[in-house]
């Protein structure tokens, strides 16, 4: 597939606690590094996300004392899955993988750092209406169609690209470039709503 100057690589989520050994870890999380390191010396315009949340956030299971990981409850923005502690800002899990290429990223959007309300896209809160700023962002830059890779597929990846779409970008997932969590038939749910939103979902760029 031909990589315009007005295209862009977001990479979502390629975090120690999201690899093998993290704390939230996605399996072969970290296969997800070569395909990506590979993906952006192809494009011109690199930007990155970073879960980011501080202790005690309110999408961690152990804030919420008789709850366990994976259980959903109800806050004010909707259903939400409570997980495992993980990405809390300046530890060692919300560090980038050690060995993801990262110099060449324009602008690292952090995201999940208020501590009422979790977030999964690129580009809004999971109340679906705070924004994160990347979609002004890319639109000051011109940038139009926007290429996903990243963690996790059924998560932030499939969020950030419904997201996308709803924004008006052009948006195209590289599967390579993904692994998914998979909770619950979560992936398949994830495919079908890219589907339907006019994602285009491909293995890889060659």
């Amino acid at each position: 597939m031909q990589i315009h100057p007005d295209d862009l690589l977001l990479i979502v989520d390629v975090q120690n606690d999201f690899c093998p050994g993290g704390a939230l870890a996605v399996a072969e999380g970290d296969a997800v590094v070569p395909v990506i390191n590979r993906l952006s010396v192809r494009f011109d315009h690199v930007v990155l996300t970073q879960d980011w949340h501080p202790p005690g956030h309110s999408s961690f299971a152990t804030s919420r004392p008789g709850s366990a990981p994976f259980q959903t409850i109800a806050m004010p923005y909707g259903p939400q899955t409570l997980w495992p502690d993980h990405c809390v800002q300046g530890t060692e899990g919300a560090a980038f993988h050690p060995k993801l290429s990262t110099d060449r990223a324009e602008l690292v959007i952090r995201k999940g750092f208020r501590s009422a309300i979790d977030s999964y896209s690129a580009f809004y809160e999971n109340d679906r209406t705070t924004p994160t700023g990347l979609a002004g962002y890319l639109r000051e830059r011109g940038l139009k169609r926007i290429f996903m890779a990243g963690l996790a597929t059924d998560y932030c990846v499939h969020y950030s690209a419904l997201d996308a779409r709803r924004l008006g970008f052009e948006t195209v997932v590289v599967e390579a470039g993904c692994r998914a969590i998979d909770l619950s038939g979560s992936l398949a749910a994830a495919r079908e709503g890219m589907a339907a939103a006019g994602v285009r979902v491909v293995n890889d760029l060659d």
